[in-house]
């Protein structure tokens, strides 16, 4: 127990300290796979460093172990980090007007890696005294900022002033914001997108989005004169477009004018909340925020297309431009942009008072946090690559993803020990920027990882140590195509290589299960320190791993062969644990298991289906009474589908006898092929299939229908029913003929006969009489 405790803290303490090098071997087919295991893993190249029938990867470990194995130093192949000063400019001391200042050193490295091992190098930051300062005035003009903008307009000395204050390369800008120009956000009638403001204001500019007033200048004159320009405009709800102005002023650039080295400082005034990402979907703008300038005629053209920006979006902006925002707010809305300001590295919030006057000594305070505050930080990187910080200023500082240094004066150096890791190797080379926050000063750094071994090998001819049919590479034999093995000792010429591998796998896996190498297809097994020894045809047994019983190995009755132990004469089961009986097994018949099972441990295991402990009930086995059924028609009537070769299909039923009356109780019941019932007893002896049966001689058949009668009946009785169905129709017929008639003489009766002439019928126009007719 104590050996137990002492190692463990050992182990913890060569974690913390990492004063113990390990090397953590996965699958080594390679020098290249050994570096890439872990910092710690190192290669010997030695000739002839492995023993006969070892894996190659016992040159893979830690350099002390290879050491004590024998090899030597010049043969450990470790690769070394390389870092590389490709510029380091000297700090500057001040601003000079010619030449950017240089506040940050070196400028430019390049960094090559060994997967897992960090690399430390130096930064030193100094700040520049006058350096150069771009302030832009970012403000609120929504009809509740009244006041504040009347302050604003008698303060543009006294800005300059503080300006003057900070460095001799001061300027000022000015931009104003109010929110987008559509319900639910401005009203929308013609009118009041003209006047926006209340009936008694008039002095009120037109609703607007966002409006760039005055790029960047160090003419105070003409600040004051745009400032003074400037009127009152109005929205209908309390949250502005504060976002999409700050981006606006972030990624317009050239519009705004910010220098290149300058320190650049935003400063919003407002005394409201600002609307997000989302919000637009109130007003049906759907399409997000793009992050790219929109400025026509000093105006945000697609304020009214483009949804609000969300904080990270601005965030991501601000930091790619060193753009440190200022938020002067009044004091109800101090809270919501200390919360904001959280979101935004390298931002300050200050309370403005009332109507604003405060406003310059508020710039100047937060100004003096921000440039005291350096924090140096990195671009996004990959997930295999780790930058960490440890701060060396005066007042020190944690080591983690930033560096900070907080109250650093004008002039004042300072330094960050810088420490990058790649965790794994890299397909390409990459690079990224390291530097403080707001700031355009960076270090570049170029990374890539030392993934591949150099290890000088004699070139020429094929090395007499790989028999002459191959190179050396890293210590290994590299074989000709028509060789392999270790000293490319086996002739595959005319064979099929994979043919001779597959030989050596099983059930298509590990070549020799991992534990031994595949020479000319026959696995040469390893025989491991301590005593352990792998055979077999695959390498996959060992006399070690079997059953254990009260912490003896086959229960010290046996031997293990192979994984399984083999018991003694008096000995069995899987750990050789109990002396061969069968007495429990035994039934009152005297027959082992009811012979549907074997007796193991002196204890019945039974066949699939059957229960302990005498195997004598099978509750989920068919019942014999079905599927014996046939047989018994088969041996008693000599009918079924049996009947030709009953003997060999019915030879489970060993004995039957014809009874003229079966014992009391619920015989079998079966019909066979003629459709009577068969009754019958059947009962199981010893065995698995093995019965007796007793079957009644008589068996009840139905009786056999009069064909003739049924024949003269179905015929008899189709008559009739043609018959009648004949009459239904004739009496149909009659009736319907009846109805007609009757009907015909009731007309009859009702008609009025009238006389009167045809009126086609003439009489004659000639009268002609004959002369011989005498009248007579």
């Amino acid at each position: 127990m104590y050996h137990s405790v002492f190692l463990l803290l050992l182990m913890g303490r060569a974690v913390l300290s990492q004063d113990i090098e390990v090397c953590s071997k996965t699958v080594i087919n390679s020098c290249s796979d050994c570096i890439q295991s872990g910092p710690y893993c190192v290669w010997c190249k030695q000739l002839n460093f492995t023993k006969p029938g070892e894996q190659e990867a016992a040159r893979c470990d830690t350099r002390a172990v290879l050491n004590d194995r024998g090899c030597m130093n010049e043969d450990i192949i470790s690769p070394n980090n390389i870092l590389t000063t490709d510029k380091n400019v000297t700090l500057s001391t001040s601003t000079n007007p010619t030449d950017d200042p240089i506040q940050l050193a070196p400028q430019k490295i390049s960094l090559k890696l060994r997967p897992g091992l960090p690399k430390t190098f130096q930064l030193d930051f100094r700040r520049v005294e006058g350096y150069p300062v771009d302030l832009y005035y970012l403000m609120d003009l929504s009809y509740s900022m009244e006041d504040d903008l009347r302050s604003i307009k008698t303060l543009g000395n006294q800005l300059f002033e503080a300006l003057q204050g900070i460095t001799k390369e001061g300027r000022i800008g000015f931009g104003s914001f109010v929110d987008k120009t559509v319900l639910p956000f401005t009203n929308t009638n013609p009118e009041k997108l003209k006047k926006p403001c209340d009936e008694k204001e008039e002095n009120c500019q037109p609703a607007f989005g966002y409006r760039h007033v005055l790029s960047m200048t160090a003419d105070k004159v003409k600040f004051k004169e745009e400032v003074q320009k400037q009127a009152i405009s109005g929205n209908l709800d309390s949250p502005e477009g504060t976002l999409d102005a700050i981006m606006q002023a972030a990624v317009c650039g050239d519009r705004i004018g910010w220098r290149n080295s300058s320190t650049r400082l935003i400063v919003v005034t407002t005394d409201d909340g600002f609307h997000m990402a989302g919000d637009g979907k109130l007003a049906g703008i759907l399409e997000p925020n793009d992050e790219k300038c929109y400025m026509e005629n000093q105006l945000y053209s697609k304020s009214s297309v483009l949804d609000y920006p969300s904080v990270g979006q601005v965030a991501t902006q601000l930091e790619k431009n060193n753009i440190q925002p200022i938020f002067a707010v009044t004091k109800n809305m101090e809270p919501v942009y200390r919360e904001l300001s959280k979101m935004i590295p390298k931002s300050e919030v200050g309370v403005l008072s009332a109507d604003s006057n405060n406003v310059v000594e508020l710039i100047k305070t937060a100004y003096n946090r921000l440039s005291s505050k350096v924090t140096v930080t990195h671009d996004p990187l990959p997930d295999n690559v780790r930058v960490t910080y440890t701060p060396l200023c005066p007042e020190g500082g944690p080591p983690g993803e930033k560096g900070v240094c907080d109250n650093v004066g004008v002039g004042q150096k300072v330094s960050f020990s810088v420490t990058v890791t790649a965790n794994e190797c890299l397909e390409r080379e990459m690079s990224f920027r390291i530097g403080p926050l707001g700031m355009k000063d960076k270090l570049n750094v170029s990374l890539s990882t030392r993934c591949e071994c150099q290890c000088d090998d004699p070139p020429g001819q094929d090395n007499p140590d790989c028999n002459g049919q191959g190179k050396v590479n890293c210590g290994m034999c590299s074989c000709k195509d028509s060789f392999v093995g270790q000293k490319c000792e086996c002739s595959v010429k005319g064979m099929d290589v994979s043919s001779l591998k597959a030989a050596c796998q099983k059930d298509n896996g590990t070549e020799c299960e991992g534990r031994g190498d595949c020479v000319c297809g026959v696995c040469q097994c390893y025989a491991i320190q301590g005593g352990l020894t792998y055979y077999g045809t695959h390498c996959e047994c060992e006399n070690e791993s079997c059953e254990k019983f009260q912490n003896k190995l086959c229960g010290g009755n046996g031997k293990c062969r192979c994984k399984k132990c083999e018991c003694n004469a008096d000995y069995e089961g899987s750990a050789c644990q109990c002396k061969k009986s069968d007495e429990q097994c035994r039934t009152q018949e005297g027959s082992v298991c009811n012979g549907r099972g074997t007796c193991q441990c002196n204890q019945c295991k039974c066949i699939e289906g059957y229960q302990r402990p005498y195997c004598l009930d099978c509750p989920a086995c068919q019942s014999p009474c079905i599927t014996k059924g046939k047989c018994i028609e088969c041996l008693g009537f000599q009918t079924g589908p049996f009947s030709k070769n009953c003997s060999q299909a019915c030879k489970s039923i060993n004995s039957f006898e014809m009874v003229d009356m079966l014992p009391l109780g619920k015989p079998c019941d079966v019909r066979d092929v003629e459709n009577c019932r068969v009754f019958f007893n059947i009962k199981q002896l010893v065995g698995e299939d093995n019965y007796t049966a007793q079957i009644l001689k008589t068996r009840e058949c139905p009786e056999l229908p009069n064909i003739y009668a049924i024949i003269g009946g179905s015929i008899a009785g189709v008559a009739l029913i043609g018959l009648l169905i004949l009459l239904l129709i004739k009496a149909m017929i009659y009736m319907n003929d009846l109805k007609e008639f009757r009907k015909f003489e009731n007309e009859k009766k009702k008609s009025k006969w009238s006389n009167a002439d045809n009126p086609l019928f003439k009489n004659a126009t000639t009268t002609v009489a004959n002369p011989t007719f005498t009248g007579e």
